[in-house]
């Protein structure tokens, strides 16, 4: 684990933490543990100006326009509780933020993400959420293959699978970018970016 700089226009990207996915038992990093450190980097990130995406997953009330397809693993629920898809209080509430909704794993595909970062002059996003192995890693493989530098914050991601969480932080992050917990990424941050 190791975080070298922070280009001048790195965003935060928080991944699916709504109510619904949020208070789901997940590890090594419970819910609340990873919405609190992504809650603390996200002020930091405004504290400095710099854009902090806060990506949901949400479908139809019956989930008619869920991503279709035969899968081997069966399929939870396609029927969604009221608000299960909205940002969760910790994070929600700062006009300036970004919102991107998704319909798929990953917060690229299908969605306006990459036009926004780019918008902005981004060349580097920060990755936090749930569930690392899934919605983070997806995000993840994608913004490096649209070609930006990639940190994944490993104590502010958790999963319902261990083993997978594991795999995607010890065998696929560091292909794909720069891991460090939320106190490296402080850290970094302040020296590179005074606020």
């Amino acid at each position: 684990m190791a975080l070298t700089t922070f280009d001048p226009r790195t965003a935060l990207v928080v991944i699916d933490l709504q109510n619904g996915i949020a208070g789901l038992p997940t590890q090594p990093h419970s819910g609340p543990e990873v919405v609190a450190r992504s809650a603390e980097l996200a002020d930091a990130f405004r504290a400095r100006d710099l854009p902090v995406v806060l990506v949901r997953v949400s479908f139809a009330a019956d989930g008619s326009d869920a991503v279709p397809g035969r899968t081997e693993q069966q399929r939870g629920a396609r029927s969604f509780p009221e608000g299960w898809d909205l940002v969760v209080d910790e994070l929600s509430g700062h006009p300036g933020d970004i919102h991107i909704t998704k319909r798929n794993w990953g917060a690229f595909h299908g969605t306006g993400l990459d036009v926004q970062l780019r918008r902005r002059g981004v060349t580097q996003i920060v990755l936090t959420g749930i569930a690392t192995s899934i919605g983070v890693e997806s995000t993840a493989r994608a913004a490096y293959e649209h070609g930006y530098h990639v940190t994944l914050v490993t104590d502010a991601m958790g999963d319902a699978d261990p083993e997978a969480h594991r795999g995607s932080v010890e065998r696929i992050f560091p292909r794909l970018g720069e891991t460090g917990t939320t106190a490296d990424v402080l850290e970094l941050l302040g020296k590179t970016h005074a606020v």
